[in-house]
């Protein structure tokens, strides 16, 4: 019976094309280019290195978002993944955190059994770091968050991971099927393959409405999210900080001083 790890991912717009509409306060996403998640290309990473160790192991990679979003799944299937799913409905456009949890919670409990659930820290476009968590919450899944390293027991019934802290990391082992979510220090992404890319076109990708997963509409989508942006907007850039020259060291010194007691620093 096949090892099957769940992928979590997200397509989001290329943050260094981001521009904002300095009238609305809006982003401004006409033209700018979606790409697969920073923090889910690890995930996904992990997941593969899974694969490549076990026969058995599939993966399947899980997302929400517009029917465009196929592109950022062929993506996932041409680096390795065995199966996609996309659930695209306006019904669930403009969900928040919470509502976003509630639907990807449906569609793999739509999907059925599976072992492990990968899931990116957090989105580029959003930086909550809630979605993964509320998800395992939903699902009675023991979970770990901002994985750094990753080590599955021979039997696969528990995993031993690193969790980063500020100032270093902990060691925890939590039992199968479990939710982790992945940071950049877990591991370096695969890129795509040539025979990965022919191979893409040949996988299933599934694209699921919210009837097929019978989510309740009551708990997804914008009316039913309890937060929402109120205002994005670009900081304003922070003034210059001053230069100290000097013709030398001591020089250098002398300067910092006097313009240290000008500060009244010292």
């Amino acid at each position: 019976m096949a090892f099957k790890v769940l992928v979590c991912a997200k397509q989001v717009p290329n943050t260094n094309e981001i521009k904002i509409n300095p009238e609305t306060g809006t982003l401004i996403r006409d033209g700018v280019e979606s790409i697969l998640n920073h923090d889910d290309a690890n995930a996904l990473e992990e997941a593969l290195a899974l694969k490549d160790k076990y026969d058995d192991v599939e993966v399947i990679v899980v997302s929400m978002g517009p029917p465009q979003a196929k592109d950022m799944l062929l993506e996932c299937l041409a680096k390795g993944a065995d199966e996609a799913i996309l659930l695209s409905d306006r019904a669930v456009g403009g969900s928040d955190t919470w509502a976003t949890s509630n639907a990807v919670t449906a569609a793999i409990k739509h999907y059925g059994e599976f072992d492990m659930i990968f899931a990116g820290r957090q989105a580029i476009d959003g930086d909550t770091a809630q979605v993964g968590p509320q998800i395992a919450e939903k699902l009675d899944l023991p979970q770990v968050t901002y994985v750094q390293k990753f080590e599955i027991s021979e039997d696969r019934k528990t995993v031993t991971v690193q969790r980063q802290l500020e100032d270093g990391y902990e060691v925890i082992e939590v039992p199968v099927p479990c939710m982790l979510t992945a940071i950049k220090e877990l591991n370096t992404p695969r890129y795509m393959s040539i025979g990965g890319i022919f191979d893409a076109k040949n996988k299933p990708l599934h694209v699921w409405s919210a009837a097929d997963v019978a989510v309740d509409l009551n708990t997804v989508g914008l009316k039913a999210s309890p937060t929402n942006v109120f205002r994005s907007f670009t900081p304003k850039p922070k003034e210059p900080g001053v230069k100290i020259e000097g013709d030398s060291e001591t020089d250098l010194a002398k300067n910092l001083l006097i313009k240290l007691k000008g500060k009244h620093v010292i």
